[in-house]
């Protein structure tokens, strides 16, 4: 039961503040312009910033543990081929491959990722290794789906979106700040203290923003859009990648902030910009859409569950 009580005081908080944010959106406080501009600045401005604070506060040389980085791109590698094979090999509708595999695999690392650590450890070093290893892939595994599996000509597909793909990603703006936050980092450069003291200010906003605009943006009607799929790439999202990684997580020593991390890495709900992506490379919108608000609901629990796992076996303190 402590164990239980103990998952329950590190779920609920976070899936509390989306709530609110629902309500808000049914009492007519909030609407869409707000849910689509937060989205904007969370992924333009106050994500970025976070990213950018929490690596660049890390002392790298000290931290910095290549094992730890390369299992989460390996482990993020390995689900994407392997839900991308799968659907090519089960999900007969090619319009709705590129939406499933990027929901399927993507998870919301670095909004739900953060705000699970820093409500269990504070700031924490681990997090940020993890988005090191990971938050890059996931963007660029979601450009190369979406644009193979678009609803557009081959000759279209193969040369002008492959270019306009690799420029948005070297455009991403969490990308450029995991860069940014790495040099910092690596040189310490210390930031004068009125500029730090913005950035701070900026970064805190980053995770409440984020989860109240996710709550307010939640559609339960496009849960029930296209169920087979979506409880396919949730189960997927939630416990497959899980289930085959967090034994060998175990065996490679990692606990406590690691295997938190890890967890979220794995099991968190799929981010909402993979709806943005989706609508933007000519992929199944709807889909994705369902997939992010099934995986968003069903993580209260599973998220729970596995963090209760790991307390029990002793691997989180």
């Amino acid at each position: 039961m402590e164990n239980f009580i103990y998952s329950l005081n590190v779920t609920l908080p976070v899936f509390l503040v989306m709530v609110i944010g629902w309500v808000f959106r049914q009492r007519g406080m909030l609407n869409e312009n707000f849910v689509s501009a937060s989205n904007q600045f969370n992924f333009k401005v106050t994500l970025p910033f976070m990213v950018f604070r929490d690596i660049a506060a890390v002392d790298i040389r000290a931290v910095f543990d290549l094992e730890y980085v390369l299992f989460c791109a390996v482990a993020t590698s390995v689900c994407f081929w392997a839900v991308w094979g799968g659907a090519k090999l089960f999900l007969k509708d090619k319009s709705l491959r590129g939406a499933f595999v990027q929901a399927s695999f993507r998870s919301s690392a670095a909004v739900m990722g953060l705000a699970f650590i820093e409500n269990i450890y504070g700031q924490s070093a681990m997090g940020p290794l993890m988005i090191i290893g990971a938050v890059p892939l996931y963007n660029i595994y979601s450009v190369i789906v979406l644009t193979f599996e678009a609803d557009t000509p081959d000759a279209e597909r193969d040369t002008a979106k492959i270019r306009e793909a690799f420029v948005n990603i070297v455009k991403n703006p969490i990308i450029i700040a995991i860069a940014l936050g790495l040099f910092a980092a690596y040189f310490r450069i210390a930031l004068p203290t009125a500029v730090q003291a913005t950035v701070d200010s900026v970064a805190k906003m980053a995770t409440p923003l984020a989860l109240v605009a996710m709550g307010a943006g939640f559609e339960g009607r496009k849960a029930l859009a296209k169920m087979k799929p979506t409880l396919w790439a949730a189960l997927i999202k939630l416990v497959v990648q899980a289930a085959v990684f967090l034994p060998v997580a175990a065996a490679l020593g990692f606990a406590g902030e690691k295997m938190i991390a890890i967890v979220i890495m794995l099991a968190a709900p799929a981010t909402p910009s993979c709806y943005i992506m989706a609508k933007n490379m000519n992929n199944d919108g709807t889909l994705t859409a369902s997939i992010v608000v099934a995986t968003t609901l069903l993580a209260a629990f599973t998220l729970t569950g596995w963090i209760f796992l790991l307390k029990s076996l002793g691997l989180i303190g």
